[in-house]
C-alpha cells in the first residue's frame, strides 16, 4: 500500500505508512520557524492520536531536500515534540539522510540537543540512506 499524504504545503508533507505503521515528515525545502512547527504540530497530533506505549509507531523524517531548521524550532523540538512523543510510545526517530550541508548541520544538532536531554526522556535518533532504509529501521525498533 502507497503512503498516504494526510498534510502537504510546498515546503513539507506529512505521510502515513500503515504496514509498519509509522508517520513520515517528508520536508522539500526551507521551512521558516512557524511553518516547521505547524507541519510537525500536525503529524505530532496525528501521531498522539495513534501510537500508544501499548501499540507504538514509528516516525521517519525524510530530510533528504530539507534546509536548515530554526532555533525557536529546534528549542520546540526539545521542549514539546520530544516529549510529547516519548509519551505516545515513540523511542526512536529514522532520518533519512539529508543532501544539503544545511539540513545535515540540522538533524545532527537535533540528534546532539536529544541525546542531551537524557534522562527526561528516552528518544534516538537513526540515520539511514534512502526512505525504505529509514522504514525498515523504524519497523525493526518497533519490533525491540
Amino acid at each position: 500500500m502507497p503512503d498516504q499524504i494526510i498534510f502537504s504545503e510546498p515546503y513539507g508533507s506529512v505521510l502515513v505508512d500503515i504496514s509498519v505503521p509509522c508517520v513520515i515528515t517528508q520536508w522539500h525545502a526551507f521551512a521558516n520557524a512557524t511553518a516547521f512547527i505547524a507541519l510537525q504540530q500536525f503529524a505530532l497530533e496525528y501521531f498522539e492520536a495513534h501510537s500508544s506505549p501499548a501499540r507504538p509507531w514509528g516516525w521517519v523524517g525524510d530530510v533528504r531536500q530539507m534546509g536548515a531548521i530554526p532555533a525557536k524550532a529546534q528549542a520546540w523540538l526539545l521542549a514539546d515534540f520530544n516529549p510529547r512523543a516519548t509519551a505516545a510510545g515513540l523511542r526512536e526517530v529514522s532520518v533519512v539522510l539529508a543532501e544539503t550541508v544545511f539540513g545535515q548541520i540540522a538533524t545532527q544538532t537535533y540528534a546532539q540537543n536529544t541525546a542531551q536531554a537524557r534522562p527526561s526522556y528516552e528518544l534516538n535518533t537513526q540515520f539511514y540512506n534512502s526512505l525504505e532504509a529509514a522504514k525498515a529501521g523504524a519497523r525493526l525498533a518497533l519490533s525491540h
